[in-house]
């Protein structure tokens, strides 16, 4: 998984195949902006702080989260660095266009030390997973070779434990994710920082196969040709949060995105950008509000939470 979407990255321009929230409606990052913006002032209003994204795609979110907040909190503006997470030569081009100020890194190792906002949308659910299945009273891990499944004899200590699961029941785990979160947790312990990630998955882990494939906003068959589709799988927040507080970091939530992005005023925000507006285009607008917020479309499935220094105040949505 990982080596295909790299090439996937590097040769197509994933918005073709999916849409964001930052793509659905510009209040989503506008109201991102604002929390973290919030989030700065509970930091104790660090100056100077990184502003970080990651996986930024097309740099939409920051674009937003940056308009709002110099129309509305100036001082964090003036104290913000922009730096941005991004391996792929045309996303960062793209991302350029929209955010020129950006100083970008092929990982998070190389954004300056010191306090940090971080905010991942949809970026852990594209990091590549393993799959362990369950045969008997031992494990087995799939590949692909040549367009195929495979199954080889595993360890059973490189399973995730405490899984409850039965013969052919499939366990995931996200080593990648795991190391990106445990970093993170590590720089919010040491300076002030706080993360926001907001992606798709269950609260609690579970077993199952979440492998899936993009193409076209289509769903398609996840061994097709390597770098043809985007691959993603749900992310597993429990894990996650576990990773985080075992490097000494507070985690707070995940909850659902629909009633954060509610609380943070995603439907009043709405309401006030289709003031004046065409029937249509008001309509449009409302209509990308729910898509991000109401639970049969993205508000259940997709959760937010986010990893802080410790003993970090109360944090806007997540309290």
């Amino acid at each position: 998984m990982g080596r295909a979407n790299a090439i996937y990255y590097s040769m197509h321009d994933p918005f073709a195949d999916f849409t964001t929230s930052p793509e659905i409606s510009q209040v989503f990052g506008e109201i991102i902006g604002l929390w973290a913006a919030v989030s700065w002032q509970v930091l104790g209003r660090p100056d100077p702080v990184s502003l970080v994204e990651a996986g930024p795609g097309r740099g939409t979110l920051m674009a937003d989260a940056l308009r709002a907040v110099r129309r509305v909190m100036s001082d964090f503006s003036a104290a913000l660095q922009v730096h941005l997470v991004e391996t792929s030569p045309r996303l960062r081009a793209a991302q350029a266009v929209r955010v020129p100020e950006a100083t970008w890194h092929d990982s998070l190792a190389s954004v300056p030390t010191g306090p940090m906002i971080l905010l991942a949308n949809e970026f852990l659910d594209a990091l590549p997973i393993r799959q362990f299945v369950r045969r008997g009273a031992g494990w087995t891990e799939r590949f692909v070779v040549d367009g195929e499944w495979v199954e080889l004899a595993v360890d059973a200590a490189e399973v995730p434990p405490r899984r409850a699961a039965s013969e052919g029941d499939v366990v995931e785990v996200n080593e990648p994710a795991r190391a990106f979160v445990g970093a993170v947790a590590e720089r919010v312990v040491r300076d002030a920082g706080v993360a926001l990630f907001l992606d798709y998955g269950p609260e609690r882990s579970a077993v199952g196969d979440s492998l899936q494939a993009l193409a076209r906003k289509r769903p398609v068959d996840p061994l097709v040709q390597a770098g043809s589709a985007d691959l993603t799988a749900h992310v597993d927040f429990a894990d996650l949060a576990a990773v985080a507080r075992g490097a000494g970091a507070d985690v707070r939530g995940p909850v659902a995105q629909g009633p954060f992005l509610a609380a943070l005023g995603l439907f009043q925000r709405t309401e006030r950008l289709a003031q004046g507006r065409t029937a249509a285009e008001a309509a449009a607008l409302m209509e990308a509000a729910r898509r991000l917020a109401e639970p049969a479309a993205m508000g259940h499935l997709f959760k937010v939470m986010a990893v802080c220094s410790p003993s970090c105040p109360p944090l806007p949505g997540l309290a």
